[in-house]
């Protein structure tokens, strides 16, 4: 019981830098329009697979559950 104050607190401090970084790294970042990204536009037709964005939102989730994994023992 001890652990779950200290789960809740991990999960704001995550939340709140996500948002910081969604709030002012959308101004400089272009996320979500990375090279990588698939786009094909044709006329009456518009595909859009996010695959660069994926891979970079996979590997910071990993690394933020790595450490949270660490922090555990």
């Amino acid at each position: 019981m001890d652990n779950i104050p200290k789960v809740l607190i991990s999960i704001g401090i995550v939340f709140i830098l996500v948002g910081l970084f969604w709030m002012f790294g959308g101004r400089y970042l272009r996320f979500g329009h990375l090279p990588g990204d698939i786009a094909i536009e044709r006329p009456n037709f518009k595909f859009y697979f996010p695959l660069g964005t994926s891979i970079v939102i996979s590997i910071i989730l990993s690394f933020i559950l790595w450490l949270f994994q660490r922090s555990g023992r």
